[in-house]
């Protein structure tokens, strides 16, 4: 077994660093110098459940992050030692089922294997995060990263970006198309400008009159707040695409009255039970949808179409041993927007 430094936890929504083993490679592995890693709110989510189940085993958080191949396995193609990489939070599937197979990897039927909180598909063992110095990744899980971007705000990319990528391709969003976002977090400032840089018109849902500028300053042609009665009703019948990142239970339908003739409302951010009048959708053809993640695909595809745009993530970076503070503020939603750790202190 391998031996590295990393940041978990055993039964506490605090980590603290500490020895674990990764697997020997493969022959189809890639081991990664992990240099930067995002904080995701899943993490957080992760390590409170954690924490509540009472569970002894470690979990080590961590699914979206950037570094340098270290080493690879005998059979590995595409990749050297020394070449920059990325991970997100997929490390395998199945393979062989139908969402596999169409390339839609974060679909399976067997569901994927996770990067961290995962079971490997192989041995059986827990897959423990990127809140390391090291990770080791079958190389059909390793993206190329544009070595020109800042690796630190690449790695956000990996999860935050991915999520709201997949829909902006799906629906083959340019010149011409008119999109919202709901929400300017992680999610919502990426969303805003990827669909910038595909050439659509983007306007902002916010319920804060403060984010008009920040919004505007990404990208955004347009914001309206969403507590604004007037201009929520100026909205209607207006956009092909609105992609929701709000996290919490809130009304739908006020979004699906902002949509076009066959638009479609893509909610990536709160994914439980929602209260859908039919009507709001059989007026105007309209599509109620989501996204979780990205396949294999789409994601090599986010990555280099952010290489040729000059496209990343706005973040703070803060060292590792603060990761604790880090996901402390997170939990105040202190972020803007996005922290991404950085290991070199870990060794």
């Amino acid at each position: 077994m391998r031996h590295t430094m990393a940041y978990g936890a055993r039964g506490s929504s605090a980590v603290t660093a500490q020895r674990i083993e990764r697997r020997d490679l493969r022959p189809s592995d890639v081991a990664i110098e992990v240099t930067y890693c995002g904080v995701c709110h899943s993490d957080l989510h992760a390590l409170h459940d954690h924490e509540a189940s009472g569970s002894d085993e470690l979990l080590v958080p961590g699914h979206e992050f950037v570094g340098t191949v270290s080493a690879i396995g005998t059979e590995v193609v595409g990749f050297a030692v020394g070449d920059p990489v990325a991970v997100g939070n997929i490390v395998d599937s199945c393979g062989v089922c139908d969402m596999c197979r169409s390339e839609q990897q974060n679909f399976c039927r067997e569901f994927p294997t996770t990067t961290y909180g995962g079971r490997d598909r192989v041995d059986g063992s827990a897959t423990l995060g990127a809140y390391a110095h090291e990770y080791v990744a079958d190389q059909r899980f390793v993206y190329r990263r544009p070595a020109h971007l800042n690796s630190a705000a690449v790695a956000p990319l990996m999860c935050a970006g991915i999520t709201v990528w997949e829909p902006l391709s799906q629906r083959n969003v340019g010149p011409g198309t008119t999109v919202g976002v709901v929400g300017l977090g992680g999610l919502g400032h990426l969303a805003v400008k990827l669909a910038r840089a595909r050439g659509a018109s983007v306007t902002v849902f916010t319920t804060s009159p403060s984010k008009a500028n920040d919004a505007r300053t990404l990208g955004a042609d347009d914001v309206i707040v969403s507590t604004d009665e007037d201009a929520q009703s100026r909205a209607r019948r207006r956009y092909d695409l609105i992609i929701d990142t709000i996290a919490v239970e809130h009304p739908l339908k006020p979004y699906l009255d902002a949509l076009s003739l066959d638009g479609a409302l893509c909610v990536v951010g709160y994914l439980g039970e929602v209260k859908l009048d039919i009507l709001s959708v059989l007026i105007g053809r309209k599509s109620l949808t989501s996204a979780g993640s990205g396949g294999r695909l789409y994601t090599q595809e986010l990555l280099d179409f952010c290489g040729e745009n000059d496209i990343v993530a706005d973040v703070e970076v803060l060292p590792s041993s603060q990761v604790n503070t880090a996901l402390d503020r997170l939990a105040r939603n202190d972020v803007r927007y996005r922290f991404v750790i950085d290991l070199s202190d870990l060794g």
